[in-house]
């Protein structure tokens, strides 16, 4: 399978039910935490802090840099081994704001390594957010 391109990101990765979810942040702003707590309600890890983004055969995939696959920062405890996934196909992109729209003006989507992935914006921090994030999932990059 040839490599058509790829890109190397700042951002965490799960995947839920086999679909990535890439989330990208500002260092502190809740990528890794927000990760956590999505694999704490059955998502897998793919990576933590950085992924490599790669277009094959015209779909997007997501995996970790060799050096950190399978680890994640655990802020206040440190890097930990975790259950985690080869590579996933990127479904969508959680894109860390502190304070996001409230209604947002229509679908937004971003370009990564040729592809167009579907996006949203959401608080990491808040308590729902694991639930947004499967929301946003089911209704912005419904399953093929």
């Amino acid at each position: 399978m040839a490599i058509l391109s790829s890109e190397t990101l700042h951002a965490s990765c799960v995947a839920i039910d086999g679909r990535g979810v890439l989330i990208e942040g500002r260092s502190g702003e809740g990528k890794s935490d927000l990760a956590l707590r999505l694999i704490d309600r059955g998502a897998v890890l793919v990576s933590d802090d950085y992924i490599i983004c790669t277009r094959t055969a015209g779909s997007l995939y997501g995996a970790a840099p060799a050096t950190i696959a399978g680890k994640i920062e655990v802020r206040g405890i440190g890097l930990i081994e975790l259950p985690h996934l080869e590579r996933a196909p990127l479904a969508l992109i959680v894109t860390i704001l502190e304070a996001p729209p409230r209604f947002p003006d229509g679908p937004r989507v971003r370009r990564i390594a040729g592809v167009d992935v579907p996006q949203v914006a959401l608080a990491a921090l808040e308590p729902s957010a694991p639930m947004k994030v499967e929301l946003a999932l089911k209704h912005l990059a419904p399953a093929p």
